[in-house]
């Protein structure tokens, strides 16, 4: 049951008595819960939750409770629960608990929960945050899905903790002041950098993919891994191994099909969305809806670059008739990118993306007319190996993140207060060290077991995050196949040499082969549309400009000014000699600095 979540867990008031503010939290969830609310508040813990209708689904209400209200031991319940998300494997679990066929989801999670205590989630595939509050020893359970795919933070205080699946939920509290951690600007201006349970909220924490959080009276929050990448020896040929990852990605796909239609697939005519799409529209007993983004300016401005040297709208229409699929071109102006951007700031309730956001979120709110789940081939690049820098040996071999490339960051023209020299390199050395290597492995096979590590932390969680962001502020639940867990745990093991051994995804591609067009084989790696106008990137440089010099500004201060304004009039004059990853404009690296100004106007945030 997707939609949002949130929770209050305080032993020093009587929460009875703060139910406003347990609404009002609970209402901040409504765009991504837009059919129900409800909330289950008791003297110490409050629960709240807003609902998502999926099709065909046995949902139960939420916060559900145990025993049901009327049951033997309390009319409230001695254990409470709510959650966001999908459970793909619920049948199994149903059976393996011995419950009927007409056990609802909340049921079988409460069951599951009593039967194996934290340990429960262990035993779910899919994508979810979970919140348990047992009153029989006071402990409170937060729990994040496997790739964290479903977001869930958090924010402990003396006596109490606040949690949420976005950080509005907590915002809405007045014992929370929103203030900007000083310590953590890198991440500030440099999302891909941020290192699992970060935020730029002093005192907030995500909840880490793959972990529980336990909390109770005087001991927590205790956070513990319950999932863990692990290396092994591959015992498969590059035949068996094709032949097992397309059985593994087709068992994720028919799970995550919603039970009843109609369901929907994004389509951009590359391998990964037209592999997921071409699988749906198998599996299907109706038609498969398929949907594309472009942009009215592409005749006009488009330009091939490294990560985008082609459009997508004809390779995704050659897709679309190969499968059979019902498909949806959408176009965008610029004036409809510029009209979201403050909606996809509401989703986000942290700093976001600008344009790259808003033509996601025009492209979902297209989809949500026709239906509540979709799918999507997003994060098949982190794991077989699709990006064109993980071909560059230069950029391999650097003691450091490949993907950054070699043009100025953002964070080295802070004041020198505020400059985080070295946490750069700290990161990296962190995430390294995190990094489950196989015994005997050597050369390029273990260093690109690294390399796909650190793709597979910051720059995964962007994406990941973008995607249900935007898609579940418009009330649709965006399923990733390529994210199911055991299908990562598969592909981590296979050998760069066998992986991508003629060129990018030559794994994924061997796999799929029967089933793709031409003109998806043989296409180049394109990754997801952003549009190309030079009047935008004018007036993004300006806005810039506009608040580096701007007194009040909430950024005012924050920054080297003269050396901040040199970049400036550099990237205006088209004079800026660097390497962007990914061959971006010299223009988009001021998008963080021009979203950070809004998020900190928009939610009144401060500078600890």
């Amino acid at each position: 049951m997707s939609g949002g979540l949130i929770g209050w867990i305080d032993f020093g008031r009587d929460l009875t008595e703060q139910a406003h503010i347990v609404h009002a939290m609970t209402d901040t969830m409504r765009d991504r819960g837009p059919d129900a609310g409800a909330v289950h508040i008791t003297r110490h813990a409050a629960l709240g939750h807003r609902k998502l209708t999926t099709p065909g689904t046995t949902e139960g209400p939420q916060p559900a409770l145990f025993p049901a209200r009327g049951g033997p031991s309390s009319d409230e319940g001695p254990v409470a629960l709510v959650y966001d998300g999908a459970i793909y494997n619920l049948a199994a679990v149903r059976r393996s608990l011995n419950l009927s066929p007409a056990a609802t989801d909340t049921d079988v999670l409460l069951r599951a929960y009593l039967t194996h205590g934290a340990d429960f989630v262990t035993r779910l595939v899919g994508a979810f945050a979970i919140a348990v509050w047992d009153a029989r020893d006071r402990r409170l359970l937060l729990a994040r899905d496997h790739m964290g795919l479903k977001p869930l933070y958090y924010h402990p205080y003396p006596g109490g903790i606040l949690f949420a699946s976005l950080p509005k939920a907590i915002m809405a509290n007045p014992l929370f002041t929103p203030r900007l951690d000083r310590s953590l600007m890198t991440i500030v201006l440099q999302p891909r950098l941020t290192l699992a349970g970060e935020t730029p909220l002093a005192g907030v924490h995500e909840v880490k993919p793959a972990h529980v959080i336990t909390s109770t009276p005087g001991h927590g929050p205790v956070s513990r891994a319950y999932w863990r990448l692990t290396s092994e020896p591959h015992p498969h040929t590059p035949a068996e191994t094709a032949e097992h990852v397309r059985e593994l990605l087709h068992e994720a796909v028919a799970t995550q099909l919603p039970a009843s239609g109609p369901c929907a697939a994004m389509l951009s005519g590359g391998v990964d969305s037209t592999s997921v799409a071409a699988l749906a529209a198998r599996s299907l007993p109706y038609p498969l809806d398929t949907y594309c983004v472009d942009f009215d300016s592409d005749k006009a401005h488009f330009a091939p670059t490294e990560l985008r040297p082609d459009v997508d709208s004809p390779y995704a229409a050659a897709a679309a008739e190969h499968m059979g699929s019902r498909h949806t071109t959408l176009t965008a102006t610029m004036r409809d990118l510029l009209d979201v951007i403050p909606a996809t700031r509401r989703a986000r309730d942290l700093p976001g993306w600008g344009q790259f956001d808003a033509s996601m979120y025009l492209l979902f709110q297209r989809m949500r007319q026709d239906t509540t789940v979709a799918m999507s081939g997003e994060a098949a690049d982190e794991f077989f190996g699709g990006y064109p820098y993980l071909f560059k040996p230069d950029l391999i071999r650097r003691d450091t993140f490949p993907w950054l490339g070699d043009g100025p960051r953002l964070a080295d023209y802070l004041t020198p207060d505020l400059s985080q020299d070295g946490d750069e390199k700290a990161r990296y050395a962190q995430l390294l060290s995190e990094v489950p290597s196989l015994p005997g492995e050597q050369g390029l096979d273990a260093r690109m077991r690294e390399v796909l590590y650190l793709g597979m932390a910051g720059p995964l969680a962007v994406v990941l995050d973008r995607k249900e962001r935007m898609s579940a502020a418009q009330g649709l639940h965006v399923r990733l196949p390529f994210c199911d867990h055991r299908l990562v745990q598969y592909v981590w093991n296979v050998p760069w040499s066998m992986k991508c051994a003629n060129g990018l995804k030559s794994l994924l591609k061997q796999a799929m082969a029967d089933i793709l067009p031409p003109t998806t084989l043989n296409r180049q790696k394109s990754a997801y549309p952003h549009v190309q106008n030079p009047s935008h990137e004018k007036a993004l440089v300006h806005e810039a400009m506009r608040i580096t010099n701007a007194g009040d500004s909430p950024l005012h201060g924050m920054f080297d000014t003269p050396r901040l304004n040199d970049l400036l009039r550099q990237i205006d004059t088209d004079q800026l000699n660097a390497q962007l990853p990914g061959g971006a404009s010299a223009a988009q690296l001021l998008v963080q600095l021009v979203e950070l100004d809004a998020w900190m106007r928009d939610h009144q945030v401060t500078l600890s």
